[in-house]
């Protein structure tokens, strides 16, 4: 096996199904050499098989490619810490982190239970947290600006546009995206380029969501351009050497498109000379950011905003 990805040492964690086994694939097949984590949980993030990972590595392995698997759970910074160590032991070195491992346990946040909340946060915001540190800081060590190493990281389109039902799940991948510029900011000068990506695919998380709050529902799950392996090309060209240009950014995948999303930046602005009155701030906010800014902003869910 042999392309785009030669000799590259990547991790890939959420591996063993849906997107994250379509980009272990597409890895593979470009010259990657894997170390595959999957927990095999529950999409609820209950439960745990490592069957799930095992299978992805041993596939690959088959196809004539080089992986190993882990089963531990991602949330875990003892994990995240051992694959580092896996992929170092194993192939000599460390290029790529593509944090993919997710769950999701939707509800309106009138309904949320604690434990729902605190663990969709630990595995998507801790389970990002597991990889990075101990990959960061064996780039550090390499004293290498110029080592092509890469971060990519798994936001979503619930947080960049505000899924009602989903306020546990939008925050941790907003967290994400804080996360990921911070990463950019701080890795750069270390040859380490960090990235999200919000996915759009039929997957078994989005499998759990009811028909009528899904997006694009009416399309049939066996339509190819809901298939996961549509996103894993994008992965595949940041994970190469040849994506050194592009760091702290958000893309989109869906379908056949791709989509580059704005960083957040300030529209207005304005000022006072001291201390505000509280009658003229309330007149200068709507004079200049009303216009910019009432009601909702436009989003994907607009449809599944209570009335």
């Amino acid at each position: 096996m042999s392309g785009t990805l030669d000799g590259r040492v990547v991790i890939v964690t959420g591996a063993g199904r849906g997107i994250g086994a379509s980009v272990s694939r597409l890895f593979a097949q470009q010259g990657a050499r894997l170390v595959v984590n999957d927990l095999g949980a529950n999409p609820d993030g209950t439960g745990g098989d490592d069957g799930p990972a095992r299978d992805i590595a041993d596939e690959i392995v088959r196809a004539g490619g080089e992986a190993v698997s882990d089963g531990g759970d991602i949330a875990d910074t003892a994990t995240g810490r051992r694959l580092v160590d896996l992929a170092v032991e194993t192939y000599g070195k460390l290029d790529v982190v593509v944090n993919g491992a997710g769950i999701l346990r939707d509800k309106m946040i009138f309904n949320l239970d604690d434990e729902d909340w605190d663990e969709v946060i630990r595995v998507h915001l801790r389970g990002h947290f597991s990889t990075v540190k101990p990959a960061a800081a064996y780039w550090r060590q390499q004293r290498n600006p110029d080592g092509h190493f890469r971060i990519i990281n798994f936001t979503s389109d619930s947080a960049l546009q505000g899924s009602p039902g989903q306020p546990n799940y939008a925050a941790a991948k907003m967290g994400i995206i804080g996360l990921t510029a911070s990463l950019a900011n701080a890795l750069g000068r270390y040859g380490v380029t960090a990235n999200a990506i919000a996915p759009g695919a039929a997957t078994r998380l989005t499998a759990t969501i009811p028909q009528e709050k899904r997006l694009g529902g009416d399309r049939p799950a066996a339509d190819d351009s809901r298939s996961p392996a549509n996103i894993a090309p994008l992965v595949a060209y940041l994970a190469s050497e040849a994506s050194d240009w592009i760091s702290g950014r958000t893309l989109g995948a869906a379908g056949y498109g791709v989509t580059l999303w704005n960083n957040p930046e300030v529209r207005a602005r304005i000022s006072s000379d001291g201390p505000w009155d509280l009658e003229d701030l309330g007149q200068q906010i709507e004079k200049e950011f009303r216009p910019l800014a009432e009601g909702l902003h436009p989003s994907i869910f607009m449809g599944q905003v209570p009335s």
